[in-house]
Protein backbone atom coordinates (compact mmCIF):
# COMPACT_ATOMS: atom_id res chain seq x y z
CA UNK A 1 0.00 0.00 0.00
CA UNK A 2 1.28 3.40 -0.77
CA UNK A 3 1.11 4.77 2.89
CA UNK A 4 3.69 1.84 3.70
CA UNK A 5 6.11 2.73 0.81
CA UNK A 6 9.82 4.22 1.30
CA UNK A 7 9.41 7.57 0.06
CA UNK A 8 6.62 9.80 -0.22
CA UNK A 9 8.51 11.52 -3.64
CA UNK A 10 11.68 10.42 -6.08
CA UNK A 11 12.55 12.99 -8.32
CA UNK A 12 13.71 11.55 -11.63
CA UNK A 13 16.15 13.25 -13.76
CA UNK A 14 16.83 15.13 -10.72
CA UNK A 15 20.75 15.61 -12.43
CA UNK A 16 18.51 17.56 -15.41
CA UNK A 17 17.96 21.27 -15.37
CA UNK A 18 14.71 21.39 -14.20
CA UNK A 19 15.00 18.39 -12.48
CA UNK A 20 17.81 19.73 -10.12
CA UNK A 21 15.41 23.00 -9.04
CA UNK A 22 12.51 20.91 -8.30
CA UNK A 23 14.64 19.18 -6.02
CA UNK A 24 15.95 22.19 -4.66
CA UNK A 25 12.19 23.18 -4.17
CA UNK A 26 11.52 20.36 -2.20
CA UNK A 27 14.97 20.95 0.01
CA UNK A 28 13.84 24.17 1.28
CA UNK A 29 9.82 23.99 1.17
CA UNK A 30 9.01 20.45 2.07
CA UNK A 31 7.27 20.25 5.36
CA UNK A 32 9.93 18.17 7.75
CA UNK A 33 9.50 14.55 7.99
CA UNK A 34 8.68 14.62 3.93
CA UNK A 35 10.61 11.68 2.84
CA UNK A 36 12.32 12.33 -1.07
CA UNK A 37 14.73 10.89 -3.08
CA UNK A 38 16.80 11.45 -5.85
CA UNK A 39 16.58 8.94 -9.09
CA UNK A 40 18.95 8.68 -12.25
CA UNK A 41 21.00 6.56 -13.87
CA UNK A 42 24.35 8.40 -12.74
CA UNK A 43 25.14 8.00 -8.99
CA UNK A 44 27.72 10.28 -9.67
CA UNK A 45 26.20 13.30 -10.50
CA UNK A 46 23.31 12.35 -8.50
CA UNK A 47 25.59 12.62 -5.79
CA UNK A 48 26.98 16.22 -7.03
CA UNK A 49 23.10 17.25 -6.55
CA UNK A 50 22.77 16.62 -3.54
CA UNK A 51 25.93 17.86 -2.27
CA UNK A 52 24.41 21.17 -3.83
CA UNK A 53 21.02 20.80 -2.09
CA UNK A 54 23.18 20.26 1.20
CA UNK A 55 20.04 17.98 2.18
CA UNK A 56 20.63 13.84 3.19
CA UNK A 57 18.05 12.80 0.30
CA UNK A 58 18.32 9.09 -0.63
CA UNK A 59 20.16 8.03 -3.97
CA UNK A 60 18.09 5.88 -6.62
CA UNK A 61 19.42 4.07 -9.49
CA UNK A 62 16.68 3.96 -12.18
CA UNK A 63 16.97 4.01 -16.23
CA UNK A 64 14.43 4.54 -18.21
CA UNK A 65 15.30 1.76 -20.29
CA UNK A 66 15.48 -0.74 -17.41
CA UNK A 67 11.93 -1.83 -16.65
CA UNK A 68 13.16 -3.63 -13.79
CA UNK A 69 14.49 -0.54 -12.33
CA UNK A 70 11.30 1.06 -12.64
CA UNK A 71 9.11 -0.80 -11.10
CA UNK A 72 11.26 -1.06 -7.92
CA UNK A 73 11.28 2.73 -7.94
CA UNK A 74 7.28 2.88 -8.28
CA UNK A 75 7.06 0.42 -5.88
CA UNK A 76 9.01 2.15 -3.74
CA UNK A 77 7.53 5.96 -3.46
CA UNK A 78 4.18 6.97 -3.48
CA UNK A 79 4.43 10.12 -6.07
CA UNK A 80 7.13 9.55 -8.82
CA UNK A 81 8.12 13.11 -10.74
CA UNK A 82 10.04 12.82 -13.60
CA UNK A 83 12.19 15.44 -15.96
CA UNK A 84 13.00 12.90 -18.37
CA UNK A 85 12.57 14.00 -21.87
CA UNK A 86 11.51 14.37 -24.45
CA UNK A 87 8.50 12.29 -23.27
CA UNK A 88 7.66 10.80 -26.17
CA UNK A 89 11.08 9.02 -26.10
CA UNK A 90 11.49 8.21 -22.86
CA UNK A 91 8.27 8.92 -21.23
CA UNK A 92 6.48 5.58 -21.08
CA UNK A 93 8.10 3.39 -19.04
CA UNK A 94 7.66 5.64 -16.36
CA UNK A 95 4.05 6.02 -17.18
CA UNK A 96 3.52 1.93 -17.13
CA UNK A 97 5.40 1.17 -13.88
CA UNK A 98 3.60 4.66 -11.98
CA UNK A 99 0.13 2.54 -13.62
CA UNK A 100 0.93 -0.60 -12.39
CA UNK A 101 2.22 0.15 -8.89
CA UNK A 102 -0.50 2.25 -7.99
CA UNK A 103 1.63 5.20 -7.70
CA UNK A 104 0.90 8.70 -8.56
CA UNK A 105 2.56 10.27 -11.39
CA UNK A 106 3.68 13.76 -12.53
CA UNK A 107 5.10 15.41 -15.57
CA UNK A 108 6.49 18.64 -17.47
CA UNK A 109 5.06 17.00 -20.80
CA UNK A 110 3.99 19.74 -23.31
CA UNK A 111 3.37 17.10 -26.00
CA UNK A 112 -0.46 16.26 -26.52
CA UNK A 113 0.78 12.93 -28.58
CA UNK A 114 2.40 11.60 -25.38
CA UNK A 115 -0.61 12.91 -23.34
CA UNK A 116 -3.26 10.90 -25.42
CA UNK A 117 -1.01 7.61 -25.87
CA UNK A 118 -1.08 7.42 -22.12
CA UNK A 119 -4.87 7.60 -21.86
CA UNK A 120 -5.11 5.56 -24.31
CA UNK A 121 -2.86 2.44 -23.34
CA UNK A 122 -2.70 3.19 -19.30
CA UNK A 123 -6.10 4.48 -18.26
CA UNK A 124 -7.52 1.78 -17.50
CA UNK A 125 -5.19 0.16 -15.77
CA UNK A 126 -4.46 3.14 -13.71
CA UNK A 127 -8.09 3.06 -12.06
CA UNK A 128 -7.94 -0.10 -11.40
CA UNK A 129 -4.82 0.16 -9.65
CA UNK A 130 -5.79 3.96 -8.07
CA UNK A 131 -2.86 5.34 -9.59
CA UNK A 132 -3.32 9.14 -10.78
CA UNK A 133 -1.48 10.52 -13.70
CA UNK A 134 -1.16 13.63 -14.03
CA UNK A 135 1.05 15.44 -17.21
CA UNK A 136 2.03 18.88 -17.92
CA UNK A 137 2.73 19.98 -14.41
CA UNK A 138 4.55 22.98 -15.01
CA UNK A 139 3.91 26.38 -16.80
CA UNK A 140 2.53 23.88 -19.15
CA UNK A 141 -0.49 23.67 -17.98
CA UNK A 142 -0.86 24.21 -14.03
CA UNK A 143 -2.13 28.07 -14.31
CA UNK A 144 -3.68 27.57 -16.96
CA UNK A 145 -5.98 24.57 -15.61
CA UNK A 146 -6.04 25.89 -12.18
CA UNK A 147 -6.46 29.41 -13.06
CA UNK A 148 -9.76 28.39 -15.23
CA UNK A 149 -11.03 26.53 -12.02
CA UNK A 150 -10.66 29.26 -10.01
CA UNK A 151 -12.51 31.74 -12.78
CA UNK A 152 -15.53 29.26 -13.34
CA UNK A 153 -15.80 29.58 -9.15
CA UNK A 154 -16.53 32.80 -9.65
CA UNK A 155 -19.55 32.13 -12.25
CA UNK A 156 -23.01 30.74 -11.46
CA UNK A 157 -23.51 27.12 -11.83
CA UNK A 158 -25.47 24.96 -13.93
CA UNK A 159 -25.18 27.64 -16.83
CA UNK A 160 -23.80 27.81 -20.10
CA UNK A 161 -20.31 29.28 -19.42
CA UNK A 162 -17.57 30.45 -21.79
CA UNK A 163 -13.96 31.37 -20.60
CA UNK A 164 -10.75 32.67 -22.66
CA UNK A 165 -7.29 33.05 -21.66
CA UNK A 166 -4.67 35.53 -22.69
CA UNK A 167 -1.33 34.35 -21.71
CA UNK A 168 2.42 36.67 -21.84
CA UNK A 169 4.95 35.84 -20.36
CA UNK A 170 8.90 37.18 -20.26
CA UNK A 171 11.71 34.94 -19.97
CA UNK A 172 13.64 32.04 -21.55
CA UNK A 173 13.87 28.95 -22.79
CA UNK A 174 16.10 26.00 -21.97
CA UNK A 175 17.55 23.41 -24.43
CA UNK A 176 14.91 20.69 -23.26
CA UNK A 177 12.56 22.95 -24.22
CA UNK A 178 13.18 24.11 -27.36
CA UNK A 179 13.89 20.06 -28.50
CA UNK A 180 10.60 19.05 -27.02
CA UNK A 181 9.14 22.40 -29.22
CA UNK A 182 10.50 21.12 -32.01
CA UNK A 183 9.40 17.82 -31.82
CA UNK A 184 5.75 18.11 -31.18
CA UNK A 185 5.67 20.61 -34.19
CA UNK A 186 7.32 17.55 -36.36
CA UNK A 187 5.00 15.43 -35.01
CA UNK A 188 1.43 17.34 -35.71
CA UNK A 189 0.01 14.39 -37.33
CA UNK A 190 1.50 11.72 -34.78
CA UNK A 191 -0.40 13.40 -32.41
CA UNK A 192 -4.04 14.00 -34.43
CA UNK A 193 -4.03 10.25 -34.21
CA UNK A 194 -3.66 10.16 -31.05
CA UNK A 195 -6.08 12.57 -29.95
CA UNK A 196 -8.81 10.37 -32.55
CA UNK A 197 -7.63 7.36 -30.59
CA UNK A 198 -8.42 8.89 -27.01
CA UNK A 199 -11.49 10.22 -27.93
CA UNK A 200 -12.90 7.11 -28.88
CA UNK A 201 -12.32 5.95 -26.05
CA UNK A 202 -13.29 8.84 -23.60
CA UNK A 203 -16.69 8.07 -21.78
CA UNK A 204 -19.74 10.18 -22.48
CA UNK A 205 -20.00 13.27 -20.60
CA UNK A 206 -23.55 12.58 -19.84
CA UNK A 207 -25.25 15.14 -21.68
CA UNK A 208 -23.14 17.64 -20.73
CA UNK A 209 -20.56 19.86 -23.71
CA UNK A 210 -17.55 20.63 -23.56
CA UNK A 211 -15.82 22.64 -26.48
CA UNK A 212 -12.37 24.24 -27.39
CA UNK A 213 -12.80 27.32 -29.71
CA UNK A 214 -10.01 28.61 -31.98
CA UNK A 215 -10.76 32.38 -32.59
CA UNK A 216 -9.52 34.56 -34.91
CA UNK A 217 -6.60 37.20 -34.09
CA UNK A 218 -8.25 40.67 -31.86
CA UNK A 219 -8.12 42.86 -29.29
CA UNK A 220 -9.71 41.33 -26.03
CA UNK A 221 -8.83 42.95 -22.38
CA UNK A 222 -6.35 45.24 -23.41
CA UNK A 223 -4.33 43.17 -25.63
CA UNK A 224 -3.56 41.76 -28.73
CA UNK A 225 -4.09 37.94 -29.25
CA UNK A 226 -3.35 35.16 -31.04
CA UNK A 227 -5.15 31.72 -31.28
CA UNK A 228 -2.12 29.23 -29.15
CA UNK A 229 -2.93 25.88 -30.41
CA UNK A 230 -0.92 24.60 -26.87
CA UNK A 231 -1.43 21.22 -24.75
CA UNK A 232 -3.28 23.59 -22.25
CA UNK A 233 -6.83 23.85 -23.58
CA UNK A 234 -6.82 19.92 -24.35
CA UNK A 235 -5.67 20.54 -20.30
CA UNK A 236 -8.65 22.80 -19.49
CA UNK A 237 -10.86 20.19 -21.67
CA UNK A 238 -10.17 17.08 -19.94
CA UNK A 239 -11.10 19.00 -16.39
CA UNK A 240 -14.17 20.23 -17.84
CA UNK A 241 -15.05 16.89 -19.04
CA UNK A 242 -14.62 15.35 -15.25
CA UNK A 243 -16.02 18.09 -13.48
CA UNK A 244 -19.58 18.85 -13.33
CA UNK A 245 -19.24 22.47 -12.02
CA UNK A 246 -17.89 24.00 -15.43
CA UNK A 247 -21.97 23.51 -16.38
CA UNK A 248 -23.87 22.06 -18.84
CA UNK A 249 -22.53 23.79 -21.70
CA UNK A 250 -18.37 24.96 -21.26
CA UNK A 251 -16.22 25.80 -24.11
CA UNK A 252 -12.42 27.57 -23.53
CA UNK A 253 -10.55 29.83 -26.01
CA UNK A 254 -6.92 29.88 -25.24
CA UNK A 255 -4.45 32.74 -26.36
CA UNK A 256 -0.87 33.95 -26.37
CA UNK A 257 -0.98 38.05 -25.53
CA UNK A 258 0.48 41.13 -25.72
CA UNK A 259 0.12 44.89 -25.01
CA UNK A 260 2.24 45.94 -28.06
CA UNK A 261 0.88 45.07 -31.52
CA UNK A 262 4.71 44.59 -33.30
CA UNK A 263 5.09 41.78 -30.71
CA UNK A 264 1.97 40.01 -31.30
CA UNK A 265 2.77 40.35 -35.42
CA UNK A 266 5.91 38.49 -34.43
CA UNK A 267 4.98 36.38 -32.57
CA UNK A 268 2.62 35.24 -35.59
CA UNK A 269 5.03 35.58 -38.17
CA UNK A 270 7.61 33.21 -36.26
CA UNK A 271 5.05 30.21 -35.47
CA UNK A 272 5.07 28.76 -39.19
CA UNK A 273 9.11 29.66 -39.46
CA UNK A 274 9.26 27.22 -36.57
CA UNK A 275 7.20 24.76 -37.43
CA UNK A 276 9.45 24.64 -41.19
CA UNK A 277 12.20 23.90 -39.55
CA UNK A 278 10.15 21.77 -37.31
CA UNK A 279 10.22 19.35 -40.23
CA UNK A 280 13.93 19.23 -41.09
CA UNK A 281 15.87 16.29 -39.09
CA UNK A 282 19.48 18.17 -40.06
CA UNK A 283 17.87 21.53 -38.84
CA UNK A 284 16.26 20.61 -35.25
CA UNK A 285 19.98 19.01 -34.82
CA UNK A 286 21.34 21.88 -35.54
CA UNK A 287 18.99 24.39 -33.33
CA UNK A 288 19.66 20.93 -30.26
CA UNK A 289 23.60 22.13 -30.84
CA UNK A 290 23.08 25.47 -30.45
CA UNK A 291 20.51 24.85 -27.57
CA UNK A 292 22.00 21.28 -25.70
CA UNK A 293 19.49 19.33 -23.65
CA UNK A 294 20.01 20.35 -19.65
CA UNK A 295 21.04 23.58 -20.12
CA UNK A 296 19.06 26.82 -19.13
CA UNK A 297 18.80 30.38 -18.08
CA UNK A 298 21.20 31.95 -15.54
CA UNK A 299 19.54 32.55 -12.10
CA UNK A 300 19.66 35.89 -12.74
CA UNK A 301 17.74 35.80 -16.00
CA UNK A 302 15.44 33.81 -14.47
CA UNK A 303 14.76 36.57 -11.60
CA UNK A 304 13.96 38.70 -14.05
CA UNK A 305 11.18 36.62 -15.98
CA UNK A 306 7.46 36.45 -15.14
CA UNK A 307 4.36 35.47 -16.24
CA UNK A 308 0.78 36.83 -16.30
CA UNK A 309 -2.70 34.62 -17.74
CA UNK A 310 -6.01 36.79 -17.46
CA UNK A 311 -9.27 35.16 -17.65
CA UNK A 312 -12.27 36.22 -19.03
CA UNK A 313 -15.56 34.22 -18.09
CA UNK A 314 -18.81 34.58 -18.74
CA UNK A 315 -22.12 32.77 -18.36
CA UNK A 316 -25.81 33.01 -16.32
CA UNK A 317 -25.65 36.87 -17.04
CA UNK A 318 -22.19 37.65 -15.05
CA UNK A 319 -18.50 38.39 -16.35
CA UNK A 320 -15.94 37.82 -14.64
CA UNK A 321 -12.06 38.90 -15.19
CA UNK A 322 -9.35 36.48 -13.38
CA UNK A 323 -5.13 36.43 -13.54
CA UNK A 324 -2.63 34.23 -12.36
CA UNK A 325 0.48 35.64 -12.44
CA UNK A 326 3.94 34.69 -11.17
CA UNK A 327 8.10 34.88 -11.72
CA UNK A 328 10.23 32.81 -14.29
CA UNK A 329 7.72 30.58 -16.39
CA UNK A 330 10.13 28.36 -18.01
CA UNK A 331 11.83 27.31 -14.65
CA UNK A 332 11.61 29.02 -11.12
CA UNK A 333 7.60 28.26 -11.04
CA UNK A 334 7.64 25.24 -13.27
CA UNK A 335 9.52 23.62 -10.74
CA UNK A 336 7.67 25.07 -7.71
CA UNK A 337 4.34 24.15 -9.44
CA UNK A 338 5.56 20.55 -10.31
CA UNK A 339 7.07 19.96 -6.84
CA UNK A 340 4.02 21.41 -4.67
CA UNK A 341 2.14 19.31 -7.11
CA UNK A 342 3.66 15.99 -5.82
CA UNK A 343 3.46 17.43 -2.40
CA UNK A 344 -0.20 17.65 -2.84
CA UNK A 345 -0.80 14.28 -4.49
CA UNK A 346 1.36 12.66 -1.59
CA UNK A 347 0.55 14.23 1.63
CA UNK A 348 -2.81 16.33 1.14
CA UNK A 349 -6.50 15.14 1.81
CA UNK A 350 -7.87 14.71 -1.86
CA UNK A 351 -10.83 13.94 -3.73
CA UNK A 352 -10.88 10.72 -4.32
CA UNK A 353 -9.45 9.89 -8.21
CA UNK A 354 -7.39 7.66 -10.45
CA UNK A 355 -6.07 7.04 -13.78
CA UNK A 356 -5.06 9.90 -15.97
CA UNK A 357 -6.25 13.08 -14.42
CA UNK A 358 -5.86 16.65 -14.36
CA UNK A 359 -4.55 19.34 -11.66
CA UNK A 360 -7.96 20.53 -11.40
CA UNK A 361 -10.14 17.34 -11.32
CA UNK A 362 -7.36 15.63 -8.45
CA UNK A 363 -6.20 18.63 -5.98
CA UNK A 364 -7.52 21.94 -7.40
CA UNK A 365 -8.32 23.83 -3.94
CA UNK A 366 -5.04 22.65 -2.38
CA UNK A 367 -3.05 22.79 -4.92
CA UNK A 368 -4.21 26.83 -5.70
CA UNK A 369 -3.72 27.19 -1.90
CA UNK A 370 -0.41 25.46 -2.00
CA UNK A 371 0.62 27.60 -4.93
CA UNK A 372 -0.79 30.92 -3.38
CA UNK A 373 1.34 30.07 -0.37
CA UNK A 374 4.30 30.23 -2.98
CA UNK A 375 3.79 33.46 -4.17
CA UNK A 376 2.25 32.74 -7.03
CA UNK A 377 -1.09 35.05 -7.29
CA UNK A 378 -4.81 33.88 -8.33
CA UNK A 379 -6.83 37.24 -8.06
CA UNK A 380 -10.61 39.03 -9.27
CA UNK A 381 -9.42 41.70 -11.12
CA UNK A 382 -12.90 42.48 -11.88
CA UNK A 383 -15.69 41.28 -9.96
CA UNK A 384 -19.08 39.63 -11.58
CA UNK A 385 -21.42 41.90 -12.55
CA UNK A 386 -24.42 42.02 -15.06
CA UNK A 387 -23.76 41.85 -19.11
Amino acid sequence: MPDEREHDIVVLGATGFTGELTAQHLARHAPQGTRFALAGRNRGKLEAVRERLGADVPLVSADTTDERSLRELAESTKVVITTVGPYITYGEPVVAACAEAGTGYLDLTGEPEFMDLMYVRHHRRATETGARLLHACGFDSIPHDLGVRFTVEQLPEGVPLHVEGYVRAGGMASGGTIASALLIMARMRHAAQAGRQRRALEPDPGGRRVRITTGAPKRAEGLYVLPAPTIDPLIVRASALALDRYGPDFSYGHYVASKRLPAAAGIAAAVPVLAGVAQLPAARKLVSSRFPPGTGPSESKRVSSWFKVRFAGEGGGKRVVCEVAGGDPGYGETSKMLAEAALALALDDLPESAGQVTTAQAMGEALTRRLQRQGIGFSVLASPAST
